[in-house]
């Protein structure tokens, strides 16, 4: 097992390139071109409603949308925007929209015309910010850690106009170092799995040392149906929304378990990013926003953390690849 302090240290210690920042916005909670921090997830939402479901979100206040290529849904996505902003008569400019490189096109001459082909379906003229999935290439049938000469193509694309940020997801103290190291720009996102059950704390932290906005994804932790249903074992934690902490925090604050977890992650700094094809389940989440925690809530919170340290998106085994090395769960 890797020592987490070790890597901590070793990005901690890290001087970034002065030139690194180029073109960075620091997150805010929400102001024109600044990423708000409570978002609208799009991963497994049926093609079916897709379009509904953005255009609902839109409708009940989000102005911040995160799409992928590999969710096979970016067409209807955009139709869900166009919709959406006619009916509230807003600009492109008035949302955040986010899209993500997928593994097959991490060969450097792929890079754009993958931007090309997710922009070209959502309709969109440029992304807020593009991130690159995986640190992981999927080449001539074989999975491999390979990300920085991939990195070198996105910084690129910041001088075409077609996108204002690039950042990361899914990597690892280990792979993060090296990419800044070896890059002129370092990324101004870093999109992984967070929430109660995975905290993460001090890998946050050090994000928030190096001006590095952390994106929150799966808030919900063991409750998003994609995931394995808990099983019998005491090992294995309560799905998260029904787990008796968080249901009594809901109780005693007048919110309900979802908005509640919500509010942690907006609390601790990081955007969130909950996903719904339920037009009462997009309004309740977009209530987290009027959900206030007390101190005493983070410390029960926090103290589920140190209970259960539970990572429910790893396709390390299927893949054939090593990921999340030294990070709480390694």
């Amino acid at each position: 097992m890797l020592n987490i302090l070790f890597l901590v240290l070793s990005l901690t210690s890290l001087a970034f390139p002065s030139h690194a920042s180029r073109l960075q916005i620091p997150l805010a909670p929400s102001s024109q071109g600044v990423m708000p921090l409570l978002g609208f997830g799009t991963w497994n939402l049926d093609s079916s409603n897709v379009s509904t479901a953005v255009s609902t979100a839109l409708l009940t206040g989000y102005r911040h949308l995160d799409c992928a290529a590999i969710y096979g849904n970016e067409k209807e996505v955009g139709k869900g925007i166009a919709q959406g902003l006619a009916e509230l008569g807003l600009q492109r400019e008035d949302i955040w929209v986010t899209s993500k490189l997928w593994n097959d096109h991490h060969e450097p001459s792929k890079v754009e015309g993958a931007l090309d082909a997710t922009l070209k379906d959502l309709g969109l003229e440029y992304l807020d910010l593009y991130l690159m999935h995986w640190p992981v290439a999927s080449i001539g049938g074989t999975n491999k850690i390979y990300y920085l000469e991939t990195w070198h193509a996105m910084e690129k694309l910041l001088d075409t106009g077609k996108v204002r940020h690039i950042g990361v997801s899914n990597f690892d103290p280990f792979q993060l170092n090296h990419l800044v190291k070896h890059s002129a720009i370092k990324p101004a996102f870093h999109q992984f799995e967070l929430h109660p059950y995975l905290q993460q704390n001090e890998w946050v932290q050090v994000h928030r040392d190096h001006g590095i906005n952390v994106t929150a994804y799966s808030p919900f932790g063991n409750t998003n149906p994609t995931y394995t249903p808990p099983g019998d074992s005491d090992e294995e934690p309560p799905l998260l929304l029904e787990n008796s902490v968080v249901t009594n925090i809901a109780l005693v604050r007048g919110c309900t378990p979802a908005q509640v977890v919500l509010a942690w992650g907006i609390h601790r700094g990081t955007s969130v990013i909950p996903k719904s094809s339920h037009a009462g389940r997009i309004e309740e989440n977009f209530g987290s926003l009027r959900c206030t925690l007390q101190k005493s809530d983070f410390e029960e919170i926090t103290a589920i953390g140190e209970k259960y340290v539970k990572r429910y998106n790893n396709p390390a085994k299927g893949w054939g690849v090593d990921l999340y090395e030294g990070l709480d769960d390694d």
